[in-house]
C-alpha cells in the first residue's frame, strides 16, 4: 500500500492523520490513493513468502452495527469501572451465556496490565460439562496513563504454560465463548467470502484459534512484535470500527532495514534522538553486524536497543513507509499476517488513527485437521 508520510502536518493537507502511540509522535500519514483488493493468487503468494496482505473492504460490518455499538458501550463501562464481571453477568450477555456459565472471576494482581479474568465451563442441556477451564481475560494494552486501549483474550488452561494447540476441543469452545460475548466475530468466522479466501490461503478449511478482541484507543496501539505460537499459521486482523496505521514486514526484512537505517549517516541525528547514550549506540552498531545475535536479541523480552528505533523513531516509521511496509486499515478492511516461525514471521506495530477508539478482531489461524 502506498502511504504518504510527513514529519509534520502541513496546514494545507487536512487528510494527514497523526501517528501517536504511548506519548511518542511518529509522524503524519494518509493513503496515497484508493487500494484495490488483490486477487487470491497474489494473497497466496504473499502468504507463502511471509508478506502481509491488506484486504480492503473484505469484512461486511453492516449486519453487526448494533453489536459493534454494544461492544463500544462495554469498553466505556470497563474503562469507568476497571472491572468486567458485573457487565457479563447482565444482559445482553447473560442470555448469550446459557451454555457457557461464568463460574468465577479473578483480579489479575500479578499482571500489571491485567484487569480481570473470567472463568467459564461449556455445558450441555443436561448440565454435563463439555469443556472446562475456559477464560476471557481483559487487559490494558500498555502502561501509559493516556492510553485507554483494551483487549479481551479468549483461551483456556494455564496462561503462558499450557500447550493450547494440543486441545482442539477446548480451543473450539474458547472460540464459541468469544462468539457469545462478541457476536460480531461472525463478520470473520461465518462470512463466505472470508472463509473461501482463507481456505485457498491455508490449503484447507480455516480454524480460528486464540482469539483477541481489541479496542485500540487514541495514543494507543501495540509496539512492534510478532504472534508466533505453536500450532498457529498466522493471524487475520479485521477492523470493525475506527481505523489504524500499521507497519508490517517479515523479520529478515526488518533486520535488514534496521541495519541499513542505523548505518546511513542521513539518519544519525534520528538515531541519536532515541538513543542519546553513545555506549548504547556503539552496542547497537555491533549487534547489527552479527545477524544471529540480532535475531536472538529481538526475541528477548527486553530488546531496548532496537525497540528505541522501531517504536520511538518517527524517521524510522517514515523510512519503512517509503519502502512499502505501511498500511492504513479502515473499518471493513482486514490484514493477513503469516506467522510461520520465529525466523520468518511478520513483525507488526499498530497505532490508532483519529480521535475515537476502534474495535477490531485478531484471530490466530491454522488449517483444520483432516
Amino acid at each position: 500500500m502506498d502511504i504518504c508520510f510527513s514529519f509534520m502536518n502541513p496546514d494545507a493537507d487536512s487528510a494527514l492523520q497523526p501517528v501517536r502511540r504511548r506519548g511518542f509522535d511518529l509522524g503524519w500519514v494518509k493513503a496515497a490513493g484508493p487500494v484495490s483488493m488483490p486477487d487470491a493468487a497474489a494473497v497466496v503468494a504473499g502468504w507463502q513468502q511471509d508478506q502481509a496482505a491488506l484486504l480492503p473492504g473484505m469484512i461486511n460490518v453492516n449486519p453487526f452495527r448494533e453489536e459493534i455499538a454494544q461492544a463500544h458501550h462495554l469498553m466505556a463501562q470497563v474503562l469507568e469501572a476497571e472491572e468486567v464481571g458485573p457487565f457479563f453477568d447482565a444482559e445482553p450477555y447473560l442470555s448469550r451465556l446459557q451454555y457457557l456459565p461464568m463460574l468465577a472471576t479473578s483480579a489479575e494482581e500479578h499482571d500489571k496490565q491485567g484487569i480481570e479474568k473470567l472463568y467459564f465451563d461449556a455445558e450441555q442441556d443436561d448440565g454435563e460439562i463439555i469443556a472446562e477451564g475456559l477464560w476471557c481475560k481483559a487487559s490494558w494494552l500498555s502502561f501509559h496513563d493516556d492510553d485507554a486501549s483494551l483487549r479481551f483474550r479468549f483461551s483456556f488452561g494455564m496462561e503462558g504454560f499450557e500447550d493450547v494447540a494440543a486441545d482442539p476441543l477446548k480451543q473450539q469452545w474458547a472460540g464459541k465463548l468469544c462468539d457469545a460475548l462478541f457476536p460480531e466475530s461472525a463478520a470473520v468466522t461465518e462470512d463466505a467470502a472470508v472463509l473461501n479466501l482463507l481456505t485457498t490461503v491455508l490449503g484447507g478449511d480455516a480454524a480460528f484459534v486464540e482469539r483477541i478482541v481489541y479496542f485500540n484507543a487514541p495514543n494507543g496501539g501495540a509496539q512492534m512484535h510478532h504472534d508466533v505460537e505453536r500450532g498457529h499459521d498466522g493471524v487475520i486482523y479485521a477492523q470493525l470500527s475506527g481505523s489504524t496505521f500499521w507497519l508490517a514486514l517479515a523479520k529478515p526484512l526488518l533486520m535488514d532495514e534496521l541495519t541499513a537505517f542505523v548505518a546511513d549517516p542521513a539518519y544519525s541525528d534520528a538515531v541519536r534522538s532515541v538513543l542519546p547514550d553513545q555506549t548504547e549506540r556503539d552496542e547497537l552498531a555491533r549487534l547489527l553486524q552479527d545477524r544471529v545475535a540480532l535475531a536472538e536479541y529481538m526475541e528477548e523480552p527486553d530488546h531496548e536497543l532496537v525497540e528505541a528505533i522501531m517504536d520511538r523513531s518517527a524517521a524510522f516509521t517514515g523510512y519503512l513507509c517509503e519502502r512499502g511496509y505501511g498500511y492504513i486499515v479502515k473499518a471493513g478492511d482486514a490484514l493477513l499476517m503469516p506467522q510461520r516461525d520465529l525466523e520468518s514471521c511478520v513483525w507488526h506495530a499498530v497505532t490508532c488513527l483519529g480521535d475515537e477508539p476502534g474495535e477490531a478482531l485478531s484471530f490466530a489461524l491454522r488449517r483444520k485437521a483432516s
